[in-house]
């Protein structure tokens, strides 16, 4: 009997009860996924027979588990290697302490996760925090005061931002692929490195935004920047 069993389950937690809320919706979460490859080969066959044999089944069980590993974590299939999400409770409320070591660099002991997390209209606890590296994909920071704010290598898509301040914050090689930007105010705010493949910047403000020339080429493919903004921004 040749068996091959492959137990793949996405994490589970529990939802924060105090504010800020994460919004993570458990209907998200997929169920424990099992593949079992097995057969019994006769032992009467040749060890040529057999030895196909195994080759086949490898290469099938291969192939499904391949499938698994798609199916139940769509975010390693699209080659984001991000952590699990946290089971910690206060994971939310973390944001309004922030970093402590390696600001620039985003190097930290543990990570800052706030997916899915709900900042709306928070308008005092996340000014001049620094928040490198912290994985921010899916949350909420609508009408949010994130002024002064160091963001180093955060990684925020699909994240919203409408109607958000980062004047004079500090964003480079901020991963903003999807994210929801309408309105945001990045006056005097370094945006070096950053990327904005996809987001929505309908009416962002980017009075003297400090970025480089790449960047900003390849900010201007964006085609919801206003006719405005592209000329402030000196698109061609």
């Amino acid at each position: 009997m040749a068996t091959l069993s492959i137990h793949l389950q996405q994490r589970a937690f529990s939802t924060p009860n105090s504010s800020p809320k994460s919004y993570y919706s458990a209907s998200n979460l997929h169920l424990p996924t099992r593949i079992r490859c097995s057969s019994t080969a006769d032992s009467s066959k040749s060890e040529e027979t057999s030895s196909n044999f195994k080759e086949i089944r490898n290469v099938a069980c291969g192939v499904l588990a391949v499938w698994a590993v798609t199916a139940v974590s769509p975010v390693i299939a699209a080659g984001q290697r991000l952590p699990p999400l946290s089971t910690e409770p206060d994971r939310c409320e973390r944001a309004f302490i922030g970093n402590t070591i390696g600001q620039a660099n985003g190097v930290y002991d543990k990570p800052l996760d706030l997916r899915f997390c709900d900042y709306t209209n928070e308008k005092s606890n996340l000014k001049g925090k620094t928040l490198s590296a912290a994985l921010m994909s899916d949350a909420k920071f609508d009408g949010a005061d994130m002024t002064e704010v160091v963001m180093s290598k955060a990684y925020a898509a699909r994240a919203s931002f409408k109607g958000t301040d980062f004047s004079n914050a500090v964003l480079d090689r901020v991963n903003f692929e999807k994210a929801d930007l309408k309105g945001a105010v990045f006056k005097n705010t370094v945006l070096s490195g950053s990327t904005f493949v996809e987001a929505q910047l309908q009416d962002v403000d980017f009075e003297d935004t400090i970025i480089g020339y790449i960047d900003l080429q390849k900010l201007c493919v964006n085609k919801t920047l206003n006719e405005d903004t592209r000329v402030n921004l000196g698109c061609r």
